[in-house]
């Protein structure tokens, strides 16, 4: 007879439970939360005219006199199911900053907007591959470089081997570069977007204090782990009047003004290292690689689509560090926490090292370089937005907890109501039965949800096809 897991025993004392379908439709609510948050404490609603009770809740009646709530992690490696939720979140912020709605108005949709891609500097050559065939780095009588190693590869490599992405020649690669490149990388941006709003301001003739008077540059962006672990960055741009989304631009705001623009900002941007004796100062600039798209407006057929446009911001939020070249999805403590760390290539350890020790040297102590060794010296947000760009994150949960609270309770939202919580965090996680369920509910609601694509799309197929329409 086979021996039970713990899981499985786990599953059967939780079954065997007489609060077991309040536990389920806790680990349900969470929809499989893998690293659930434990709550303990109570709310109460009043009607703020009469002081009447309309809802009272406590943890003292639930499975271990909790409550559970989802950890909310945007990362797909630690939490697929929150990750999905965070991604969706992005989705509707950035759709809102190109289409309207969430307090957006629609007029946005004609604007000048652009997807821009600012990419970093070479640090070094690396493997590569390609999607048409061709070769890594073929150079005829290349010879080697000073540590031995060929500084051409004539393979032709598949996207998904270990090798792309890996220098040529470690000895060679520019690690303290490539770290303090990320160290920098969001004064990069906020010097690109005052670049850009001096370049526009002096294309049409305004002194560049007086920009704001009669437009505003909003953005949103997301930043991506290239295979070589370096960060570029995809940001909608967007050109609006000078109160924001709420008032149109001026004439001169045109798409191509704004690309002219965005050009020329990119070139000329320039920050400088702090100096060490170890590294010198370095000029730290974007790559030579810039690809600004122009975002198609209400009606048009040239420029790339909104939706599609949000997407793709969204794809890249919920990546972790298993799904790209960006380090661990943990901090690291120590120095033996860089060694211990598993699956990591060498390309990355060595970055991480690099974090570690620069991190060490006075100098460089204010970018806190050992703090973030986990992300290879990138201190950025993964997506950050410039404040009138469109709605927040906060927003967005604050509705769907309205939303939540007003099925539950019955409560209309129109009524006036004052609300009293007292809650304290008592653990997180799950028991082992108790992952074994919530993954099984997340696998169920993945499921659900790409049954539902297929439903739409076969729906929009037959429709293009006129087929299941009534004449």
């Amino acid at each position: 007879m086979r021996q039970l897991s713990e899981a499985d025993q786990d599953v059967i004392r939780l079954a065997q439970d007489p609060q077991f379908p309040r536990l389920l439709e806790q680990i349900t609510a969470t929809g499989g939360c893998a690293h659930p948050i434990h709550l303990s404490g109570s709310t109460t609603t009043r009607d703020t005219a009469t002081g009447e009770v309309l809802h009272h809740y406590d943890t003292r009646n639930e499975p271990g006199n909790r409550l559970s709530v989802r950890c909310r992690n945007r990362r797909a490696t630690v939490c697929a199911p929150c990750s999905r939720l965070h991604a969706a979140d992005t989705f509707h912020l950035v759709r809102a900053g190109l289409t309207g709605g969430k307090s957006v108005p629609a007029q946005v949709r004609e604007r000048s907007r652009l997807f821009v891609t600012l990419t970093a500097p070479s640090f070094g050559p690396v493997h590569r591959a390609t999607t048409d065939g061709e070769r890594c780095r073929p150079r005829r009588n290349a010879g080697r470089c000073e540590h031995g190693r060929p500084v051409s590869c004539g393979a032709v490599h598949d996207p998904a081997e270990v090798v792309v992405g890996q220098p040529l020649c470690a000895g060679c690669y520019d690690y303290p570069a490539h770290v303090l490149w990320h160290a920098h990388a969001g004064q990069l941006w906020d010097r690109f977007t005052r670049a850009t709003r001096r370049s526009l301001a002096t294309a049409v003739g305004l002194a560049q204090t007086r920009f704001r008077d009669h437009a505003r540059l909003s953005f949103a962006k997301v930043a991506e782990y290239q295979k070589r672990a370096a960060v570029h960055v995809h940001a909608v741009v967007r050109l609006d009047g000078p109160d924001g989304p709420h008032t149109p631009p001026p004439a001169w705001a045109t798409p191509e003004l704004l690309t002219h623009a965005v050009g020329a900002a990119a070139r000329s941007v320039l920050v400088r290292s702090p100096y060490s004796p170890a590294v010198g100062e370095l000029e730290l600039r974007w790559g030579t690689q810039l690809d600004a798209q122009p975002i198609r407006a209400f009606g048009d057929t040239d420029g790339l689509a909104d939706d599609a446009v949000a997407a793709y911001v969204a794809k890249y939020v919920t990546k972790g560090a298993s799904d790209t070249a960006a380090g661990t999805d943990h901090r690291i403590l120590t120095r033996d926490d860089i060694e211990e760390a598993a699956a990591v290539p060498p390309h990355i350890r060595t970055l991480m090292r690099t974090c570690w020790h620069l991190g060490g040297l006075p100098e460089y102590e204010p970018l806190r370089l050992r703090a973030w060794a986990h992300t290879l010296g990138y201190r950025g947000h993964i997506l950050t937005k410039s404040h009138l760009y469109s709605t927040s994150y906060t927003a967005l949960r604050a509705q769907r907890a309205e939303h939540q609270r007003s099925t539950t309770t019955g409560i209309p939202d129109d009524l006036g109501v004052a609300t009293d919580s007292h809650w304290r965090y008592i653990g997180s996680g799950h028991t082992p039965g108790a992952a074994l369920i919530a993954a099984g509910i997340a696998e169920d609601h993945a499921r659900s949800r790409q049954l539902y694509k297929e439903a739409r799309q076969g729906q929009e197929w037959a429709k293009a096809h006129g087929l299941g329409v009534e004449p």
